[in-house]
């Protein structure tokens, strides 16, 4: 019953400590072959360069604000 007991708080703080994670941001990626645009949070490849971010939205519309 302590093994259970124990394993049961282990499973309940690893929820807790995943609740409190924060998304990765995103960014703006401009293409080194024709300057086209592209919003991602990993790098696309070689042919892309990070223009501009880091962004809270998908859409890389809202910036996100140094503190």
């Amino acid at each position: 019953m302590k093994t259970f007991a124990r394993l049961s708080a282990l499973a309940f703080a690893a929820v807790l400590a995943s609740a409190a994670a924060k998304p990765a941001p995103w960014y703006q990626w401009r293409s080194k072959a024709d300057g086209q645009l592209a919003c991602s949070q990993t790098p696309l490849g070689p042919g892309w360069e990070r223009a501009a971010g880091p962004y809270r939205d998908s859409r890389c519309e809202k910036l996100i604000v140094a503190k």
